[in-house]
Order: structure tokens, then C-alpha cells, then sequence
């Protein structure tokens, strides 16, 4: 009977301290202590005396003692909970600190970008970067340097140890690339970045060439694009595509969500990518691009990364007949790794259907690096980079007697090292005709 009351009554102060910690209950918590030694000092009388009971005694310290220290987990989870509210609260309060963390490992998993996901990706970005970002040395709070804001906030934040740019929720929010002057696009060109959303995958954002989706006139500009909830419109046209069904289940069912958006443009030409998926295919675009403008919102804070600009566009089949070398800047590895990007995909792709067609062709894969840190680490780097792309060709289907690798490391630059997009530029695979 002792020890079923004993029992009724830690239960219930678990209970109590669950709910609540009031001076009542503090009290309440005081007289079960005092219960608890009562009754572990009589399973002690009792061991003593009879060895019967001294088992049961036993199972009753075990017991005592188990439920002591649930209450002080109970105790101890509570208080870390509080210091946890406390902490997002402070953070909540800050307007220089972001206060989410990228997708969980469930939703991770699910859509995640793989090579295999972007089997038959066929975009290839332009063959020359006229711009970069580079907010690896940014302050976190500060306006990054490489942008001019035009209008809203905007911020450095740093998600998982990488900086990234933050458009804050409140009014809209527009920016573009700080150049030398607000005319500087080719008619061919390309534009990459990831963006995510603190609640919805891809939605309420435009991308400009000159002139805002939303205002009148603009007439001789390439006109923009709208990106929604469920589709993409390229504005002035009217022409709208829409998201396939699993990319429409991610993009509205998964925030805190990477987005891979690419846009390849040449005159009348344009075409948008969203992750794997081609989404919208248009051949009668109008007016001339002047520039890149990202015009945000803000129902929400926005994340955004990899601002790429490039001019041109690869045409290897005429390359691999004029010269002895394609350079592409498309295939993408993790920062100092050796781990192909999915959408590197589409660069190889294109590659292994040249090489399908040409059973004769044989090449020579070059890595190449900047001079971001060792030398002797860049040359081992692109080595491997150059192996990875040999390896990925092989699992496609090409013999390997058919491909040699090199890696030269930053030992021979194309550009400026001096400069983001001088950097990126020499950050190169190159396929040499042998």
C-alpha cells in the first residue's frame, strides 16, 4: 500500500511540474520529498529485517531512484526549453541575425537534387562571367558590397556556415548587380542563382532586364519574368508555363527550401529552368536587355545565393570543328571538393551527346582552379575534379580509353585572379581534342 501511494504521488508530481512550476506546486514538491526519504528509509527497516522484502526494497530504491531522475530531466528539459524560447525570442528581436535554419532532414530528403535527378538537364551557361557574387567575406548584417539596393532591405546572413543574401519581410525589396554602368548586357547571355523562401518554395519574385514587370512603358526592353506560385510568366508576352507536379508539390509544401533558377536568353529566344525541370520555352521575346534586377516582395524573408551573369553561349558542335578545345565554366563542383553539382548536368550532357555522335572523338579532361590558397592543394584539386568528370562520363556510357585527365591547378589562368568574376572565369573544365 506504501508503496503504491508513494507511487500515486510521484506520478502526480511529474504531472505538476509538466504543467507548471507555481509556489503552490513548489511547496507540493517540498512535501514529496520529504515523502520520498519516508519511504526509502522504511524499505531500508524493511531489507533489514526480512529478505523478502528487502528485494521488494530494492525494486523500490530502483524505482525511487528512477523517478527522481525524471523528475530532474522533466526539470532539466523544461528549463532548455525556456532557454531555447528565451534564445528565439533574442533572436526574433535582432535585425541583423537570421532566425531559421534550412529545411529539416525529412524534407531535405525529399527532392533532393541529385546527379541522377538531372539526368536530362540541357541548360549550359554563357561561355564568359560578367558577374559573380562572392559574399564569403561580407559582414553578416551589412548591405553586401557587390549589390546596389534600390529599394526595401536587404542583408548578409549566414545560413549553415555560408553566407547568403537576405531580403527582409516588409516592403518590396530591389536590387541588382553594382557595375560600372546600367547598360551592360549582351543579347546572348545567362543568369543562375538558388533562392529559397522562409515559407513558400518559389513564389513572389521577378527577375527585370531593365525595366519592372509591373510598371507601364519599357518599350525596346526585354521584358521580365514572374515567378509564382504555381508558374512562370514571361511578362509583356503573356506566356506562362507551369510547374510540373513534383516541383509544384515542392515548391509549396517544403520552406527553407534550395532552388536552383537558371535563364538563358538569346534574342527572341529564352528559356527558364527551376531545379531539373525546363518550365518555359519562348521564341518570340521583343527589346533589347540592359541589365539584371532581382525585385522581391517581401510577404516574407527571402534567401538568395550563386548570382551568376554570363555573355554568350557555348555551340560545341562548331567549337569541336574550328578549335581544339571547349572551355565550359558549367560544370560546378562543392567548394573545395571534387563533388560534381547536379546541374553541372547539363554541361556533361552535352559532351557525352557529342561524343555518342562522334564515336572517333577522344579528349583530353583539364582542371583548372584560381589561386584561392595553395598551390600545390589547387593542383591536387583539379586533378581530381578532372576524375570526376572522366568518372561521371564513364557511368554514362563512354569508354574510358577514350577520355585521359589533367589537372594544372591555377597555373593557367584566363583572366584576372584580382576579381570575383576573374575567378570564376579560370575555375574552368576544359575538353582538349586528341
Amino acid at each position: 500500500m506504501r508503496k503504491s501511494y508513494f507511487f500515486n504521488t510521484l506520478i502526480g508530481a511529474i504531472v505538476v511540474i509538466i504543467i507548471g512550476n507555481t509556489p503552490a506546486q513548489a511547496q507540493f514538491l517540498k512535501k514529496l520529498g520529504n515523502q520520498v526519504k519516508e519511504a526509502a528509509q522504511q524499505g531500508v527497516e524493511q531489507a533489514a529485517t526480512n529478505h523478502a522484502v528487502n528485494d521488494a526494497g530494492n525494486t523500490t530504491d530502483k524505482a525511487i531512484s528512477k523517478g527522481e531522475n525524471a523528475i530532474k530531466d522533466i526539470k532539466k528539459n523544461k528549463s532548455n526549453n525556456n532557454n531555447s524560447a528565451n534564445n528565439s525570442e533574442n533572436n526574433n528581436t535582432s535585425a541583423n541575425t537570421s532566425t531559421l535554419s534550412p529545411e529539416s532532414s525529412a524534407s531535405a530528403a525529399e527532392g533532393e537534387p541529385t546527379l541522377a535527378t538531372f539526368t536530362n538537364y540541357d541548360f549550359v551557361p554563357g561561355d564568359s562571367i560578367i558577374f559573380e557574387s562572392n559574399l564569403a567575406d561580407e559582414q553578416s548584417g551589412e548591405i553586401p558590397s557587390q549589390f546596389t539596393l534600390l529599394e526595401g532591405q536587404m542583408d548578409v546572413q549566414n545560413i549553415n556556415g555560408e553566407n547568403v543574401i537576405r531580403t527582409v519581410q516588409g516592403g518590396t525589396i530591389t536590387f541588382t548587380p553594382r557595375m560600372t554602368t546600367t547598360s551592360y548586357m549582351p543579347d546572348q547571355f545567362t543568369v543562375e542563382f538558388d533562392i529559397m523562401n522562409q515559407q513558400w518554395g518559389l513564389n513572389h519574385f521577378n527577375i527585370d532586364f531593365g525595366h519592372r514587370v509591373y510598371y507601364s512603358g519599357g518599350e525596346g526592353i526585354l521584358p521580365g519574368i514572374r515567378f509564382g506560385i504555381h508558374d512562370v510568366t514571361w511578362s509583356d508576352i503573356n506566356i506562362t508555363g507551369t510547374y510540373p507536379e513534383p516541383l509544384d508539390k515542392l515548391t509549396n509544401g517544403a520552406p527553407m527550401k534550395w532552388h536552383h533558377v537558371a535563364i538563358a536568353i538569346n534574342k527572341t529566344q529564352g528559356k527558364v529552368y527551376i531545379d531539373q525541370y525546363r518550365v518555359l520555352n519562348v521564341n518570340n521575346l521583343t527589346g533589347k536587355p540592359n541589365n539584371v534586377t532581382f525585385n522581391v516582395s517581401g510577404y516574407e524573408d527571402s534567401y538568395i545565393k550563386n548570382i551568376r551573369v554570363a555573355a554568350g553561349g557555348i555551340d560545341i558542335y562548331k567549337k569541336i570543328t574550328t578549335e581544339s578545345r571547349i572551355i565550359m565554366h558549367g560544370i560546378l563542383f562543392d567548394v573545395d571538393k571534387a563533388t560534381l553539382k547536379p546541374e553541372s548536368m547539363g554541361s556533361i550532357n552535352q559532351i557525352f551527346n557529342l561524343m555518342q555522335k562522334d564515336p572517333s572523338l577522344k579528349f583530353e579532361i583539364d582542371g583548372h582552379t584560381d589561386n584561392t590558397g595553395n598551390a600545390a592543394h589547387n593542383l591536387t584539386l583539379s586533378q581530381q575534379r578532372a576524375d570526376a568528370v572522366k568518372e561521371q562520363l564513364v557511368k554514362m556510357g563512354i569508354d574510358a580509353s577514350r577520355l585521359t585527365t589533367k589537372g594544372f591547378g591555377d597555373t593557367k589562368p584566363i583572366d584576372t585572379n584580382d576579381t570575383p568574376e576573374g575567378k570564376a572565369n579560370n575555375r574552368r573544365v576544359e575538353f582538349v581534342k586528341m
